[in-house]
């Protein structure tokens, strides 16, 4: 597999995930199919589309390329009629988010270094990739954006933006990319599972 089409692949299992996450989200708050649909599409979208306005990527790929929207759609749809199946969903929001947040952290880093932003803008330009669609997530279900309720959030994905970054100079590609997004995930995780920041535990 190329690496252009290893990154596309990635991203699109992002979308999937963050899909998942928002649309869960929104069944919790019992929004009908097409505000889950909508909640889904924003927050697999949502920090994919600023990152591809900030390295002049237009129109950006959410809505250039049709399989973003597809994928996004699709796995709401799947969420909202098989969401009984889905025990405790509050622990698989916050896997699923976990998730998304590892994967959009190295898809957005990537993006951005194969673009020529200088390294930190990169590392910010893939954190607020990965941020960006939760936030807007949040804001659309009323909701203290998670950012701004649980630190070691964007300070995870920050840590595996700069690990992308270092990798990417010292030209270590593919599979080595996997392993900065399960740090990410690592983090998110254990933080949860420790309360750290005051956090409930899943």
């Amino acid at each position: 597999m190329s690496p252009t089409a290893a990154l596309l692949f990635a991203d699109l299992v992002g979308v999937a995930v963050f899909a998942a996450s928002g649309a869960s989200a929104a069944v919790v708050k019992r929004l009908d199919l097409f505000g889950v649909c909508f909640v889904g599409f924003v927050a697999a979208l949502g920090g994919g589309i600023i990152r591809d306005l900030v390295v002049n990527q237009a129109p950006p790929l959410a809505f250039d390329d049709w399989r973003y929207a597809v994928v996004a759609a699709l796995t709401a749809v799947a969420v909202f009629f098989f969401h009984p199946q889905l025990a405790r969903l509050r622990r698989v929001v916050l896997v699923l988010d976990a998730a998304g947040l590892a994967l959009f952290t190295v898809t957005g880093t990537l993006v951005a270094l194969r673009a020529g932003v200088p390294p930190v803008g990169a590392c910010l330009l893939g954190m607020i990739a990965a941020i960006g669609g939760g936030v807007g997530r949040d804001l659309l279900l009323r909701e203290i954006p998670v950012v701004l309720r649980r630190e070691i959030y964007a300070v995870a994905s920050l840590a595996g933006a700069v690990v992308v970054m270092a990798l990417y100079r010292g030209g270590l590609t593919g599979w080595p990319m996997v392993g900065a997004g399960v740090l990410v995930f690592a983090i998110r995780i254990v933080a949860l599972r420790r309360n750290w920041n005051g956090e409930p535990a899943p």
